[in-house]
């Protein structure tokens, strides 16, 4: 077995059981704030917690924003590690292989988005045009799991790359479009601190030294003073990391490492603090009639699709891309369903966007629905596809 086929084959491991993880927090996050301990799901989440250096408090959040802003860093530093992996030894290594990916997710950015803005363009909703341009890998994989091996490795490979671009794209619509007012000083700060860790990552003494570790954290806070959104940091962080030299590579050390630990604990975790709604029928009716809830939804489950399928298409007819091989029509359909599953970014960009606890509630619910039903379309699309593939020509 190769390296690049092990690692892919490590990394999907890992999103599966992520996926199951998630799910599991996204069930009991719902029966929580159900259950008669509702009013104890947010008192929870709402518990002021500082870091301090001797009387100083450097960051002052709540728990679920310490999650959001903290934990979810982690996870974004993994995002950014796998991202620059694909770039330097993966299927966004060279243009040809790159093309179908990447324009295939643009489409798949593209028109949730202008689906979303079509039905809240001049309202007080129209700023959360970037929630349902996102794409849940964990969900996503736990989708083509349910077939094994009758999924072929190209098809697996090209909704991780489709994947991977949709977190690119989002890691930059945050940092544009969902940061607050920048204060340059700290920002600058962050940019020096992130100097320092380029420099240690050269020395190789120097891959396990607190002080590396030390230099990570400040550049969190730096960013986080900055008003650029904080995860950003974990993302530059990752970006950096070396990942040339396989295995020895101090980037790779950390992907495997992490990587477990952010699927298994962190985005669940997260889901458990964000995805806790209220179910009761006025609830979704008045979500999912709302241009909201409506355009979110809307957005992943016809946006999605349309929008990979017709990309891929569009790219391949005009010689830019080629089908990988084994790869049907019907199969890109299919992936660009399941690509609907926005669920954890999208939760993530709802709550950066939206002040308002009623509108991001309104928010939550196009998601739910939005992702529940671009699973179901995806497993049931996938599962005629891959007969429609496997049966004897006559």
């Amino acid at each position: 077995m190769t390296p690049i086929v092990d690692a892919l084959g490590t990394f999907l491991s890992a999103e599966i059981a992520g996926g199951v993880a998630l799910l599991g927090a996204t069930v009991a996050a719902l029966v929580w704030a159900n259950s008669p301990a509702a009013a104890s799901y947010e008192g929870l989440w709402q518990t002021p917690m500082s870091l301090h250096i001797s009387e100083q408090a450097l960051v002052s959040l709540d728990l679920r924003h310490w999650i959001n802003d903290a934990l979810m860093a982690l996870f974004f530093f993994v995002v950014g590690i796998e991202i620059k992996r694909e770039l330097i030894d993966g299927e966004l290594t060279s243009a040809r292989r790159a093309a179908l990916p990447i324009l295939a997710a643009f489409g798949g950015l593209l028109l949730p988005a202008l689906i979303f803005l079509s039905l809240n363009a001049g309202g007080p909703g129209m700023s959360g045009w970037g929630i349902p341009i996102a794409t849940d890998i964990a969900f996503a994989v736990g989708v083509l799991a349910l077939f094994g091996s009758r999924v072929p490795r190209a098809l697996k490979v090209l909704l991780l790359s489709i994947a991977i671009v949709d977190d690119i794209a989002a890691i930059v619509v945050i940092a544009l479009f969902y940061s607050g007012d920048i204060e340059l000083l700290p920002l600058g700060i962050s940019g020096l601190l992130l100097l320092g860790v380029v420099g240690l990552w050269r020395i190789p003494k120097f891959w396990s030294d607190p002080l590396l570790a030390v230099l990570m954290v400040g550049v969190w806070i730096a960013v986080f003073a900055s008003g650029v959104h904080a995860t950003i940091a974990g993302v530059a962080l990752g970006l950096v990391a070396p990942v040339r030299g396989g295995d020895p590579a101090p980037g790779e050390r950390l992907l495997k490492t992490l990587h477990p630990w952010t699927g298994l604990l962190v985005v669940p975790l997260f889901a458990l603090a964000n995805a806790g709604l209220r179910l009761d029928p006025q609830t979704f009716a008045s979500a999912l009639v709302s241009p909201v809830g409506l355009g979110i939804a809307a957005g992943l489950v016809l946006g999605k699709p349309i929008g990979i399928t017709a990309a891929s298409w569009l790219a391949v007819r005009a010689g830019i891309a080629v089908l990988p091989k084994g790869v049907k029509w019907f199969q890109i359909v299919s992936i660009g369903a399941t690509a609907g599953i926005g669920f954890t970014v999208s939760l993530f960009i709802a709550s950066l966007t939206f002040t308002s606890s009623e509108t991001e509630s309104t928010a939550k619910v196009g998601i739910l629905v939005g992702s529940v039903i671009a699973a179901m379309v995806g497993v049931g699309l996938l599962s005629r596809s891959l007969s429609a593939s496997a049966a004897p020509v006559e």
